[in-house]
């Protein structure tokens, strides 16, 4: 089965990230797109502005947070999104990527939490 990581975009590639999805809405300073070796970037699967000034990675707020995007999740444009994570996903290895300084309290643990569920409800 394939596996679904999270990294910091400043990291360098390895061979075995598989696919590798951008997932915020802003570019992370200093990184080339050469270097970051996308597969894709995702930013329509980011928090809304709002709630990324609301959280600013403050640790206090994680939990209402992931309530908070999960809801977010719901919409549209964010919904079609997460089905484009699916597809990679489900054809192997997928890392999302953030640029966050704590990946462990970033969109992208929530979005991995949230595909690693689905695969085991099934």
């Amino acid at each position: 089965m394939s596996t679904i990581r999270v990294r910091r975009i400043y990291e360098d590639p390895q061979r075995s990230d598989g696919a590798r999805v951008l997932v915020d809405r802003i570019w992370p300073r200093g990184v080339s797109k050469e270097r970051a070796d996308l597969t894709s970037w995702c930013k329509g699967v980011a928090p809304s502005t709002e709630l990324r000034k609301w959280y600013q990675h403050d640790p206090e707020k994680w939990e209402e947070f992931v309530e908070r995007y999960r809801a977010e999740l719901d919409d549209t444009e964010r919904a079609e999104a997460l089905d484009e994570l699916r597809g990679y996903a489900a054809k192997g290895n997928l890392t999302l990527l953030t640029a966050s300084k704590r990946d462990d309290i970033s969109e992208a643990t929530v979005l991995k939490d949230v595909l690693q569920e689905e695969r085991r409800s099934k």
